[in-house]
């Protein structure tokens, strides 16, 4: 909700200075951020859903609804976002115009860098828990958390369109050439453009279905192999449900006097106790793989 509010005040104080300026890039830095604001409302949504409890018709609940929320956001930053963005730079290259009041533009996109900056910077705070030792590109192919990578890609689209936008404006003023606002406005649509296509391409695996993070599999490996009352491990299954997942064990049991349905029930009870986000948990006891 604080993203959402920010961004729509960033999206006036833009609008009113590319009303004033002329500026295409501005104009592109102006729609980018309303995109932004519809987006923060899908995901919103998305995550309401997503605590549906389950159903008789959703019996695994309604968890990978921030799926399909976070692929239309993913839509919107390329068609409104992107593709707005492109149209208008080749507008502008046919019909350059020069800017207007150019110390407006410059003075809203330096304070909006400076705004963008502290946004990423929290970002990269909660990336940096959710990804561990692994590297920045590796965390956005691996991760499973679809907000999280899309307000990723959001700020990070949002930073570096801010920064070509200022770039664009500065040397159209410098060098009286208003064609350089086209090409900064081109500039940006295909940033967009290319950001919502690998944010899109994440989520559409989410979508199809994703078994755990690899680190998240890794460990509940670990977890079953130590334990005392699993002789061997034949198959670990598990499944994404937006924050929640699935997993399913076969495995054989090691001889004890005690039930199997007991040692099952222990097993299952410590699995989501040290993994809370395991909501469903199907242990299948077989001698065999």
């Amino acid at each position: 909700m604080f993203a959402l509010g920010a961004n729509f005040t960033i999206f006036l104080v833009k609008g009113v200075a590319a009303f004033i300026t002329g500026s295409g890039a501005m104009l592109a830095e102006t729609v980018h951020s309303l995109a932004d604001c519809g987006n923060q409302l899908l995901l919103l949504l998305g995550l309401r859903q997503a605590r549906t409890p389950p159903s008789p018709d959703y019996p695994l609940g309604y968890g990978k609804a921030i799926y399909f929320w976070s692929f239309l956001v993913a839509v919107m930053l390329f068609s409104v976002g992107g593709m707005f963005s492109v149209y208008e730079g080749i507008h502008k290259l046919q019909h350059p115009e020069p800017l207007r009041q150019w110390w407006w533009a410059v003075g809203v996109l330096v304070v909006s860098i400076a705004a963008e900056a502290v946004s990423m910077r929290a970002c990269l705070v909660e990336v940096s828990k959710a990804r561990g030792s692994r590297s920045l590109v590796r965390w956005f192919r691996e991760s499973r958390q679809a907000e999280l990578v899309v307000i990723f890609g959001e700020d990070l689209a949002a930073l570096l369109g801010l920064i070509l936008a200022l770039l664009a404006v500065v040397l159209a003023v410098l060098t009286g050439d208003p064609m350089w606002d086209a090409i900064g406005t081109l500039a940006i649509g295909v940033l967009l453009i290319v950001i919502a296509v690998f944010i899109a391409i994440e989520v559409k695996a989410m979508l199809i279905g994703q078994s755990a993070d690899p680190d998240v599999y890794a460990a509940l490996r670990r977890f079953l192999e130590q334990r005392p009352e699993i002789a061997r491990v034949f198959s670990l299954i598990t499944f994404q449900l937006g924050n929640d997942l699935m997993v399913a064990v076969k495995a054989q049991l090691n001889n004890s006097a005690v039930a199997k349905e007991d040692v099952i029930n222990s097993i299952e009870s410590e699995l989501k106790r040290q993994f809370p986000q395991v909501k469903w948990s199907f242990f299948e006891p077989d001698n065999a793989a």
